[in-house]
């Protein structure tokens, strides 16, 4: 086999590998953003105009304790949403390179 057709067929497969580390990114990206998106969502305030003001009160406290602990948990899966991100990102940057690099090499054998 050619030199040539060596690094054509290691080109697609380094092509499916940044494919892959693309995707792999771009889910680790959606996942994090939908836990942003659920903390932002707990931020609304409790609306309760039909309720006497004490009880509105104790409603607008009770839904607070539990939207604390909605939090927590939350941000305990961010922070490994946001490491699992940045691991996604370090492979595809590294996939990206070799790619690059590879398609580098692969237009000088073919142009020589």
């Amino acid at each position: 086999m050619k030199r040539a057709d060596q690094l054509r067929q290691l080109q697609t497969l380094s092509q499916m590998i940044l494919d892959s580390k693309l995707f792999a990114l771009d889910r680790a990206a959606q996942a994090r953003q939908i836990s942003l998106d659920r903390m932002a969502e707990l931020d609304r305030p409790v609306d309760a105009p039909d309720l006497s003001p004490i009880v509105a009160g104790e409603v607008a406290m009770r839904y607070q304790t539990w939207a604390d602990m909605r939090r927590a948990e939350i941000n305990l899966t961010l922070a490994r949403q946001t490491v699992e991100l940045a691991e996604a990102k370090e492979a595809a940057t590294e996939a990206f390179g070799r790619d690059t690099a590879l398609g580098a090499v692969r237009g000088k054998i073919t142009r020589a």
